[in-house]
């Protein structure tokens, strides 16, 4: 599933195409997507401009003149911008047609992605009660550490909770709890303030990081140039099972948390 990095990597590079260009046509080939299409997107987007393109958590957001569009990539969901010509395959399901001989298409295998109409994304139910950006000043030990504890669960799965902070995603929170030499084990109420701050630092270096290399390509992510993510170069401890530790050369182990596999080092975490 594209995260945060990857996210962000799609959203910085439609940001340099997108902006003042007109909606010429909307093309829906399949609308059964994690939430059904409907004909409002295509009736509001026809005809419109988009204004600007944010991100909130893993959420695309297309501001246009006449409200907002929300776009979540799903499991195996991306965006492409192609020259108008360009002939649709068996997955593309949405193209936004632009003034300038380009389009916008969406291709999404599994389907798991969404496409939502709305007048302010802000005031959506998605995004609304989410947590704090992990980039932002409001994310810090202080906040994290107040936050953690009434939490008697392990640290792993109280940072993959949107409530607590968004987007980190489970690729990131492994790398992250490395860095920091916590343990996906601990309970979240045991982090001390200290501990807290080294872990804030190393969840903010580890997402620049992956932003900076493009994100991470574990199976099919792109950009929306086609360009895979390069972080998994970089990964130091996610996907790594039985090969040694980098820092103490024991085994990393691979165990399931709350569902997902989790990578870790028993001697440099604790």
């Amino acid at each position: 599933m594209p995260e945060l990095p990857e996210v962000e990597t799609c959203k910085r590079g439609l940001a340099q195409h997108l902006p003042g260009l007109c909606v010429t046509e909307v093309v829906v080939r399949q609308a059964k997507l994690r939430y059904p299409v409907t004909q409002l997107l295509q009736t509001n987007l026809h005809g419109n401009r988009f204004k600007a393109i944010s991100r909130r958590a893993k959420y695309l957001i297309f501001h246009t003149d006449k409200g907002d569009v929300i776009v979540h990539l799903g499991m195996s969901g991306s965006l492409h911008l192609l020259t108008a010509a360009q002939k649709h395959g068996p997955h593309d399901h949405i193209d936004i047609y632009l003034e300038n001989g380009y389009l916008l298409r969406y291709t999404d295998p599994r389907r798991f992605g969404a496409w939502l109409w709305c007048d302010h994304a802000a005031d959506h139910v998605l995004l609304n009660t989410l947590g704090p950006e992990p980039l932002s000043a409001e994310f810090n030990a202080a906040y994290l550490h107040t936050k953690l504890q009434q939490r008697r669960i392990t640290i792993k799965t109280a940072l993959m909770d949107s409530h607590l902070v968004v987007g980190i995603g489970n690729i990131y929170v492994s790398e992250a709890l490395f860095a920091a030499g916590i343990s996906p084990l601990r309970l979240a109420y045991s982090l001390t303030q200290q501990e807290c701050a080294a872990l804030v630092n190393s969840i903010q270096n580890v997402l620049q990081a992956a932003i900076a290399a493009g994100g991470t390509t574990l199976k099919n992510f792109v950009d929306s140039s086609g360009k895979p993510g390069y972080f998994k170069q970089e990964l130091r401890v996610y996907g790594r099972q039985n090969p040694s530790c980098i820092q103490c050369q024991s085994s990393i182990l691979k165990i399931t948390l709350g569902g997902r596999s989790t990578f870790y080092c028993d001697q440099c975490q604790k």
